[in-house]
């Protein structure tokens, strides 16, 4: 949400930047701006969008019930902050929907999986030792006021207990440690622990909470999703040799996948996770988005690594001693992309075999928007991932060796053939240690 509001603030002077403007308001407004965005709804409002069988957040009710009341926002807990007040669709609408003849649609958070690939990036255990150092220090570059603004309000926004009753208080005596409940969530819902251990905590222990009740087919669903789109791709042109592109099973995948995601949300849960979650993260993204003031104080600017996201992200680690993740360039441009797709694949617009072909068609559709996205989320998953989608998909389609079958050999216990006791075989070596931790997907 950060993000969206720094485009819509006047410009400030120079050097002070679009993150600038955000940083400089008071942490009191932010939040109080944030529980006014979530008030209205996001993507549970917007129109010609889902059917009464494919509600956003698992109940219609999930925001109603859990906002302030409407006369406490319009009256005596206006945030003062006037950001976007209207959406436009993130993502391809369905053939015959019509997004100018609708009334206007509120602003929409990301997806929990955008807060899930930005924190892989390793940017709030940096961002959460900068914060430290300065207040606790002078070890760091002398700050200007407007980084010191930048501490203040990350601080109090994300690394202390909210004010009472707010959207993001997620923490509690029941649930003390923020860090262990973003995991959780990212169980839950992806099946997926981060790459980086977290510091001080029990590795296991957003698992045990989270019981059987976690999408660990999410991760191998999703590289299906992303195999077949590639072969589709790949074939679009394809008019004289066998065509393996299959629309009805795209469709299939994504169907799947909804399925999956909305039994984590019955009754709207994980909704408020998700809402404070991708907002922590969309502070630190939005951080090294542009050059602000943080990044100018660190010597983190364009003129001495680069102008992306990721290289201004790793030289603040370096100044801190906390390395970024090496994929964190394709993890920060993913998160933008992939967010927008889980919410339409979550909202079922690409379940039938007409709207799927969207995914992977440029040729012949009302627009080639939805095909070169996947095109690009493709290869930089793969690049970040390690998780070849296009070369699998070519071996699998010229394999001439024989596939094995899945179901594996049972054998008979000793002796009972031959009578006899065999002998004991030795003990198979102990599995190496993993400490709990799961990379995003395995390298081939």
């Amino acid at each position: 949400m950060f993000r969206q509001l720094a485009t819509k603030l006047p410009k400030l002077t120079d050097p002070l930047t679009p993150a600038d403007a955000v940083f400089t308001f008071h942490p009191e407004q932010l939040s109080r701006w944030l529980d006014e965005i979530w008030a209205q709804g996001g993507i549970t409002v917007w129109p010609k969008v889902f059917t009464e069988t494919k509600v956003p957040l698992g109940d219609p009710a999930a925001v109603k019930l859990t906002q302030l009341p409407d006369n406490l926002i319009k009256e005596s807990f206006k945030s003062g902050v006037h950001g976007p007040t209207t959406g436009t669709p993130p993502f391809p609408p369905p053939l015959g929907y019509n997004p100018t003849n609708d009334p206007q649609v509120v602003p929409l958070w990301d997806h929990m999986f955008y807060a899930y690939l930005v924190e892989s990036t390793g940017a709030v255990e940096i961002f959460a030792e900068v914060v430290r150092r300065y207040v606790v220090g002078e070890t760091l570059p002398a700050p200007s006021v407007e980084t010191m603004a930048w501490v203040r309000a990350t601080e109090e926004l994300f690394f202390r207990d909210p004010p009472l009753f707010r959207v993001g208080g997620l923490t509690s005596q029941l649930r003390p440690d923020a860090r262990v409940n973003r995991r959780n969530a990212y169980w839950r819902m992806f099946g997926l622990d981060l790459p980086h251990p977290a510091p001080g905590a029990d590795s296991q222990a957003w698992k045990r909470d989270a019981g059987a009740a976690s999408n660990i087919r999410f991760i191998e669903m999703w590289n299906e999703l992303l195999r077949q789109v590639w072969l589709g791709i790949e074939n679009e042109r394809n008019t004289s040799g066998s065509n393996p592109t299959d629309a009805s099973y795209i469709g299939y995948l994504c169907q799947t996948l909804a399925e999956m995601l909305r039994l984590r949300r019955l009754g709207g849960m994980l909704s408020r996770e998700e809402f404070s979650y991708v907002c922590l993260l969309n502070w630190f993204h939005l951080t090294v988005d542009y050059e602000s003031a943080v990044v100018r104080d660190l010597s983190a600017n364009a003129g001495i690594s680069g102008g992306n996201p990721a290289d201004r992200l790793a030289t603040i680690g370096r100044r801190v001693g906390v390395a970024p993740s090496r994929q964190a360039r394709e993890l920060f441009e993913l998160a933008t992309l992939v967010s927008p797709l889980l919410w339409a694949i979550e909202l079922g617009v690409f379940d039938e075999q007409s709207q799927a072909e969207l995914l992977y068609r440029s040729t012949g559709v009302p627009g080639p928007g939805p095909a070169q996205t996947m095109n690009r989320i493709i290869d930089l998953w793969q690049s970040a991932t390690g998780e070849r989608v296009k070369d699998l998909a070519v071996t699998m389609r010229r394999s001439t060796n024989q596939v094995r079958s899945a179901q594996p050999t049972k054998l008979l216990p000793a002796g009972v053939l031959s009578g006899t006791t065999a002998p004991s075989a030795p003990a198979a070596p102990a599995a190496a240690a993993t400490n709990g931790h799961r990379r995003v997907a395995p390298r081939l």
